[in-house]
Parts: C-alpha cells; sequence; structure tokens
C-alpha cells in the first residue's frame, strides 16, 4: 500500500493519537492497517472499535478484516473462534472487539482492553468516556482517536488539545486523491464554516446544534420493545439513500388527538430501488397510512415514480422536495416548503410536546448531528453528518401541517 507522508508518520506513532480530518483523506483507511498490524504482531492484546452507532464501528472493523485477511489470513482464528460482526480472534491470542457507545456507554462496560480506537469520535457522548476510559487503566493501554469535527466542546477537542496525545490535521484539499471538481461544488454548496468543518477539518464555533441534547432526550420516551402500538392516522416518512451513501429509512408515526407518536423504524442499507419500493407497499399494506411522504429529489425520484403507478399509494404519496417548490398534480408551483420549515415544525413539536419518539441510539445521534448557522444573508442553513433518519422524520411529522398545502395529492 502506497501511503502519504502523513499516514507513514501516523504508523510511527507510539502512544495515544488524535487525528482530526476533512471527509475522504484516508484516515480510517490508515488507522485499520495500523491496528491490524498492532494486533497481528502483538501477542495477547485487547484492542476495541467504538463509534457513537454500530454502523460506524462496523465500518471500521471491516476495514480491520479485511487487511487482516489479505495479508495475515493465517493468523486468524477459524472454526467456532472464526471472525463474527464484533469480534476477531487471532491465533497470536490478540482479540479485535467492535461496539457501538449507545448514549452512555453502559453496553461495553466491564472489558478491560490494551488499546481503545474511537472513531468519529467527535459525535461520541462526554457520558460515554466516563464509562470507557476505566478499561485502559489497568493495562495502561492507549486510546486512538480518530474523527471530523464537530465543535468546540467535547472529549476528542479536549484530547486534540492534550499534549499527551500525538496529533494530526488533514485536509482535505491536502489529499494528493482529491477531486478538485467535486471540492469546488462543495465549496460553492456549503458556507464557508460548514466546508471549514467538513473539509479543512477545522474546529468551527459558528455552528449551533439545531435540536438540544436534554431536548431530544426528553422526547424519546416510547420503548419500542414493550410499548403498545398507538393507534389514530398512521403516516410514513421515507430518505432514499443516496448512491453509495446512507441507509434507507422508513420512519412511522401515528396522530392521535393532535399528537404525534413514533412506532416503526426500518433501516436498511444497500437496497435497490425495486425493493425499496416492495418494503413501502408491503409496509402500506399492514398499515393502511393517511399519507407517505418522501424526498423525490436523486434516487428518491425513482421509487416516487413507482408509488405513483400503484393503486394503492397513488392517492397517499406526496412529494416533498426541500431544495424546490412542490408541485400540485397539475404541475404548478404551489407553497414552497424550505428545509427550515420542516426541521423548525419538528422543533416546535418536540418543544411543545406534541411529538413522542423512540428511545433509540441511531434516532438520538441522528437528531443530535443536525447543525445550523445563518448566513450573510439572514437565512438559516441546517445539514447533519448522520441526517437520513432525521429527514425521514421531519417528513413524517409534516402531517400535521399538510392539510393547509395540497401538495402533490392525486
Amino acid at each position: 500500500m502506497e501511503l502519504d507522508y502523513w499516514q507513514e508518520q501516523v504508523m510511527k506513532v507510539e502512544g495515544n493519537l488524535c487525528l482530526r480530518s476533512g471527509r475522504q483523506v484516508g484516515k480510517s483507511t490508515i488507522i485499520s492497517v495500523k491496528a491490524a498490524e498492532y494486533a497481528a504482531n502483538t501477542p495477547k492484546k485487547t484492542i476495541m472499535v467504538i463509534a457513537s452507532v454500530e454502523r460506524q464501528s462496523y465500518l471500521l472493523f471491516e476495514k480491520i478484516l479485511a487487511y487482516l485477511h489479505d495479508n495475515y489470513k493465517d493468523k486468524i482464528k477459524a472454526g467456532k473462534d472464526r471472525p463474527t460482526k464484533h469480534t476477531i480472534r487471532l491465533k497470536n491470542g490478540s482479540v479485535i472487539h467492535s461496539l457501538p457507545t449507545g448514549q452512555s456507554g453502559y453496553g461495553i462496560r466491564g472489558y478491560t482492553i490494551d488499546l481503545l480506537i474511537a472513531d468519529e469520535a467527535a459525535f461520541i457522548p462526554d457520558d460515554v468516556w466516563t464509562a470507557v476510559t476505566p478499561m485502559i487503566a489497568v493495562t495502561r493501554g492507549n486510546v486512538w482517536l480518530l474523527s471530523t469535527p464537530f465543535g468546540k466542546r467535547g472529549y476528542f477537542y479536549d484530547s486534540f488539545n492534550d499534549k499527551s496525545y500525538t496529533t494530526f490535521h488533514v485536509s482535505s484539499e491536502d489529499c494528493p486523491r482529491k477531486n478538485e471538481e467535486f471540492l469546488a461544488r462543495e465549496r460553492e454548496r456549503m458556507s464557508k464554516v460548514q466546508y471549514a468543518q467538513e473539509y479543512l477539518g477545522e474546529f468551527v464555533d459558528e455552528l449551533m446544534q439545531f435540536f438540544p441534547t436534554e431536548l431530544i432526550k426528553s422526547r424519546m420516551l416510547i420503548n419500542p420493545d414493550t410499548d403498545r402500538l398507538i393507534l389514530g392516522d398512521r403516516i410514513l416518512g421515507i430518505d432514499v439513500a443516496r448512491k453509495g451513501g446512507d441507509e434507507t429509512v422508513l420512519l412511522s408515526l401515528a396522530m392521535k388527538k393532535k399528537r404525534l407518536y413514533m412506532y416503526d423504524l426500518d433501516i436498511t442499507k444497500n437496497t435497490m430501488l425495486t425493493e425499496t419500493t416492495r418494503r413501502i407497499l408491503l409496509a402500506e399494506e399492514n398499515n393502511n397510512f393517511k399519507r407517505i411522504y418522501i424526498d423525490d429529489g436523486g434516487l428518491g425520484v425513482g421509487v416516487f415514480d413507482q408509488l405513483l403507478e400503484e393503486d394503492r399509494t397513488k392517492r397517499k404519496i406526496v412529494a416533498i422536495n426541500n431544495a424546490s417548490r412542490a408541485l400540485d398534480r397539475d404541475k404548478k408551483r404551489k407553497k414552497k416548503i424550505l428545509k427550515e420549515d420542516l426541521y423548525t415544525n419538528l422543533l416546535r413539536l418536540m418543544e411543545h410536546k406534541d411529538i413522542d419518539l423512540f428511545d433509540n441510539d441511531a434516532l438520538f445521534f441522528s437528531l443530535q448531528s443536525i447543525q445550523c448557522e445563518y448566513k450573510e444573508d439572514g437565512t438559516l442553513k441546517i445539514f447533519g453528518k448522520y441526517s437520513h433518519i432525521t429527514e425521514a422524520l421531519i417528513r413524517a411529522a409534516w402531517y400535521v401541517k399538510d392539510k393547509s398545502l395540497n401538495i402533490w395529492i392525486y
């Protein structure tokens, strides 16, 4: 593997390591190589890979396994000790675990480890670090943190300014494999502050968290495993995965006496558009939704067009593309629905206690990741790193406003 200069320096680091960067510079690649080499060449060590949600922790874990398979296949245990989704055991006695932290780190307590690796560490709540740092106390183990920044706060920010860590700062613009045209488009699309955080890897103060953490926690009142199903008007919000990107999300709400209750969350990865359509039709068959909301931008338009051809959904499907004006059945421009309108509606529902949500880690981190800033012209810019679940939620929650709009209803 041909390494960039900074990646070569990362491989030489001994002790604590903190790496902040822009997107797509190769940080997870080099950390996976470094972790795999450490495990393969250092006997009887325990390594823990963590991230706020399972999907993120597994991405890095998967890269570690792939490198071991390509370079140290004979050292990987087989049979009953073969690799699983969460554990890799090596013949030299070393073991690599991968677990999501959740909101508190409760599920990863009790381990004693020699190396802790935290992917997207800036998004891991401070409460988690209280749970995980004792795991390396006895072994005097090391901590490797990698992340894009998330404001000037939290454990990741403090660690980058801690002299006990060897630190690296890598901008997407410094990456020799950068796509100049893509970065130019992103600079045009984003505000300067947003671009500085996401691609230059800068700690910035100007961005705000749109949904306050305590407000999110106060509305997560429903246990999806035990609480009874709420009856009432049923609504489905859909966010279709971008090409090569996020999962597709189907999120269901029920409305009873002007209150919204979440009752289902379906997240799938790497699904074809025809499979997404099939899942929506099955959900419709089981729920008889009053409305089905979808973002018809990008790949979503393919699913939207298919649902318009189905008798069961053609009178229920509502396209809300927050990048443009909504259209009525005659293709005439109607009331403009801004992204700000969708997000502010959900915020208002949460503040007025008019919506109850699942107590679910993935939903929590999606809502918490949403950031905003006021641009020079006074408009509000809203974006999020894990926004796909929230995007489905804001559309389903729009049902409280829908009756006055008449958008894409056939």
